[in-house]
């Protein structure tokens, strides 16, 4: 499940990245992890993102999330995966990368749920996907080459 220095080696070869730069943008978004150690994927459920999604007026565990431990932003995406499915995992934050769920269609995933589930996988996938995201964005991607941080 967890990635290696040797994969995110190649990871940022393939993608014309240098490995200290991958590495570091790892550390610095997500801790360098994608998972806790209870196995499941590190997540931020983001209620405006599921209130917007569903126009359900709030109420529940979803409704009143901080940013706090894993414990309670899996209790309010349960709650809010209660209620929507599609809305929770549209609304929420995964992985090493920390990709909305909003955002699979960018990674090349037909469904949020296809997303989810090759981020499960492992942290190879979701480094995978990270670096899908940064190369959509021109802009993002050429900052990271310049190590151009801010």
């Amino acid at each position: 499940m967890r990635v290696t220095n040797v994969q995110i080696a190649e990871i940022a070869k393939n993608n014309d990245l240098t490995f200290a730069i991958l590495k570091a943008f790892i550390a610095v978004e997500s801790g360098g992890r994608g998972f806790n150690t209870d196995g499941k994927i590190i997540i931020q459920f983001e209620p405006v993102w599921f209130r917007r999604r569903v126009n359900f007026a709030p109420s529940g565990k979803w409704s009143i999330n901080k940013v706090e431990n894993q414990r309670k932003e899996w209790e309010a995406f349960n709650s809010a995966f209660a209620i929507n499915p599609e809305g929770a995992m549209w609304a929420t934050s995964l992985g090493i990368g920390q990709i909305m769920g909003f955002h699979f269609k960018t990674l090349g995933y037909d469904s949020v749920g296809e997303m989810w589930d090759d981020a499960k996988r492992g942290e190879y996938q979701q480094v995978l996907q990270m670096v899908r995201f940064i190369k959509s964005k021109p802009a993002l991607f050429n900052a990271l080459k310049a190590r151009n941080w801010h």
